[in-house]
Formats: C-alpha cells, structure tokens, sequence
C-alpha cells in the first residue's frame, strides 16, 4: 500500500457549519438496486414543502456552495425540475446525482433552463442494470459512461462528474477508470471513486441505540457476513493507480472524525489534453497550494468553498498556468505544456482542461468500535430540523440515532461495558457465564 503522508498535503478546511455543499433527499425511490447503497427503496417522494423545510434547515446550520439532489433517484421525483428552480431560488447551485436511467435529452434540457449546474452519474457494475447493460464490466460500462457525457456536452454549459463504488473484485479496473476519464477530459469533469463498506451482523461487534442492544439487521447496508472486502482505503486505491501512472498525486484530503490522518476524501487535480488518436494527453497533477488557493480565494470572493467550478473555468487551463510562481505542481505543468507545444504547436489553440480525481472513503470501524467518519463531511442531509450524515440516515429513521459499536465480549457473550473476559456482573437482563 502507498504511503501518503497528510502533512505534505493540504487538509481541506471544510467544517460541518462552512462546507462546499448539502445533500438534499426528494425521494427514496429508484429503479436500481446497487449493491453498495444506503437508502430503503420505498418508493416514496417527499412534498415541495417537505423539501423546502430540507432547504431551510440547510440553511439555518450551514453556509454551502452547492445542493446535491440525490436519493433514491431524484429523476424519478414528478417535480424534479421544480426542485431545481427551489434550489436556485435558495441561492445554491443545484447538482443532479443519478443513476441516468430516466435521463432524457427533453428532461435535460428542463432542467438546464431551471437552473441545473451539473449532474453526477452512479455506474459500476454492482448496479444490476437492466437490458444491454445486464452484467457488463467495469469497462464495458464506459460506452455507457460515454452515451452519457456526449449527451451532458451536447446540451452545453453543464459539468459531468461519474462515481463509482468500488468492490474487492473491480479494484483492478482502477486505473482503467482513470485513463478513460483523462481520455476524456474535455467532457467529463470529475471521477469519483467510493469505497465499499457494510455493516456485518455476525462479525466482532454488538450494535446499541441510546445504550440499548439493537440489531443492524433493518439496515438497507447490514449484511450477514462479508462476501466483499470492506477495508479498502484510499491510499490502496492511489498505490493501485500509480503502478500505471506513478505520476499520479493527490494534493488535498479530509481526515476522520477518529483518525485526523486518514484520508476520507482524498483529491487529485490534473490538466491535460482529451484523446486524440491513440492516447490522451496529462501534463501533469496540481499540488497543495494550488486547492488551498482556489479553495480560499473562492471563500474571500463569494463567501463559500468551490464545490462546481463553471464549465467556462475547467476549460481556461492556460490561464491557470501562471500559477506556477507559487506552486511547485504548475511549474510542472507548465513546464511539460511548453514541450508539449515545442512538439505540437498548433495544440496551442486548443484549451487545456482541468479534471478532479476523487476518492470517498465511509466510515471506518476501528478494532475497539470507534467509528471513523469523515470530518466535515459534505454529503449531510436534513432529518428532524438537523443536519446528520446522509449514509448513516437509515440508522435516525430506524433508530432515533446513530448505532454505536461495541467489540464482543469473550467471556460474557455480549458487549460488556467493563470489556472483561471473566465477567460474572449482569449486563441488563443479559445472564453471563462464568468463565473458569
């Protein structure tokens, strides 16, 4: 596994209360069912005042750039296109999350003139897809990561961003994910990458809800027993990457609620040219500086953190360059652009793109029941008037609140809360067994 160390990296300073974005719900229902999710499918919508009281908590605990409109699958809401022009009318860039199966070009183009800033598409091969994309692979599944980026830039003036959740058995795919976006980069703005988790009912853990034993079960995410690893973390991911691309750099990171030195969500800036004839072309990775920049300047100018850059400045890399007096990755950049064109030069006219690698990290169960969730998270969604971690919602649904992890006791049989392997006090109604 690669090592990364997180002080040569720049922490980004989102906060619970001062974040990028909000993770609004219309509905639970979808016409898919991914291995990796989190939401109960039942098939109910939320009301425009039930979302609209969404909006306002949002507001009431958090200054936020941008809303993604998530789900279930929220194409599938009958209003869909008055939920974009809610957001806007709240001041807020609207961001569509998708699994795309509803997408029509009519619809798009709806929801471009209510005010749509971009979409982010859900495909990997965990998804159970219907007809010509029944069982197709990682990477037969980019013809139709591509159906749908040629139709976002098509309609024009959109960003496309794609995420996939990533299994034991897809890890390899990886770095073909990656060079297909680079391949790419003109038309698709962002890849996402989102480690498989799931909470395992027979593995070393009890489960309580307000000090009471509780079963995981209910879960949408509980499982019996892991068939798929749930460990794999970001720095794997990178050191799969780099043994292709050992170039490949990240620049910025959130730590854990737990562990501040792990890397929830792990980020990597790239510029390049998209593929013409055999390969694409990267000119190279942005650095810490470069994020903290854009991320403080955006805050000094506009009041908030970036989470959606326009179209107009993921295209305007040339101009992005002269950044590298304070940033040692566009020296870099810079430096291979310029022999670039020595080789190329009627590539002078063409622009250079910007394009994030991203890596999503869940929470993390650590050995003595700790769970490590991200640190100014941005994906929180609204329940109850509160804002709470949107992966995690089920669990407020279903229990009132969070459910904590405690490992099981050898001696007792149950979580005990003294930990003892000799233990002969009565835990609840619970009748130990002495253990000789």
């Amino acid at each position: 596994m690669t090592t990364l160390d997180h002080r040569t990296l720049y922490r980004l300073p989102w906060t619970a209360s001062d974040n990028v974005l909000s993770w609004l719900e219309p509905t639970n229902k979808c016409n898919l069912a991914c291995d990796g999710c989190y939401r109960q499918n039942d098939g109910t919508h939320k009301t425009l005042s039930e979302i609209q009281a969404d909006l306002d908590t949002f507001r009431r605990w958090r200054t936020y750039d941008s809303v993604s409109i998530a789900g279930g699958d929220p194409l599938l809401h009958p209003d869909i296109v008055e939920i974009v022009r809610m957001v806007v009318r709240d001041g807020h860039k609207p961001i569509i999350n998708t699994n795309g199966l509803a997408l029509t070009r009519p619809l798009l183009e709806d929801l471009k003139r209510a005010g749509l800033v971009g979409l982010t598409f859900h495909v990997d091969s965990h998804q159970g897809r219907p007809g010509r994309w029944k069982k197709k692979t990682e990477l037969e599944l980019n013809e139709l990561r591509l159906e749908y980026a040629q139709l976002v830039a098509s309609v024009g003036g959109l960003s496309c961003a794609f995420n996939a959740t990533i299994y034991q058995d897809t890890v390899e795919f990886v770095p073909d994910l990656v060079q297909f976006a680079a391949d790419h980069i003109d038309i698709i703005h962002s890849i996402i990458f989102i480690m498989y988790r799931a909470a395992i009912t027979e593995g070393d853990f009890d489960f309580f809800s307000d000090g009471k034993p509780v079963k995981a079960t209910p879960l949408v995410y509980a499982v019996d027993e892991a068939t798929q690893r749930t460990d794999i973390s970001a720095p794997e991911l990178v050191g799969v990457i780099q043994q292709r691309f050992p170039d490949f750099a990240p620049s910025a990171y959130l730590g854990g609620t737990e562990k501040p030195d792990s890397f929830k969500w792990l980020f990597t800036g790239r510029f390049g040219f998209p593929k013409n004839g055999k390969e694409s072309k990267v000119m190279g990775y942005v650095g810490p500086r470069f994020m903290e920049v854009v991320q403080n300047t955006h805050h000094v100018v506009k009041g908030t953190y970036l989470a959606y850059a326009p179209q107009w400045t993921l295209e305007a890399g040339r101009s992005a360059l002269a950044m590298g007096v304070v940033e040692p990755g566009m020296r870099t950049i810079a430096a291979n652009y310029a022999r670039h064109l020595v080789r190329h030069p009627l590539d002078a006219r063409k622009k250079l793109h910007f394009q994030s690698v991203m890596m999503i990290q869940p929470i993390d169960l650590l050995p003595d029941g700790r769970q490590n969730m991200c640190d100014g998270c941005p994906d929180v969604t609204a329940h109850d008037g509160k804002i709470v971690w949107s992966c995690r919602l089920e669990e407020y649904r279903t229990y009132g609140s969070l459910i904590q992890s405690v490992p099981k006791a050898r001696g007792c049989g149950v979580a005990s809360a003294c930990g003892s392997t000799n233990c002969e006090s009565k835990h609840g109604e619970h009748k130990p067994e002495k253990v000789a």
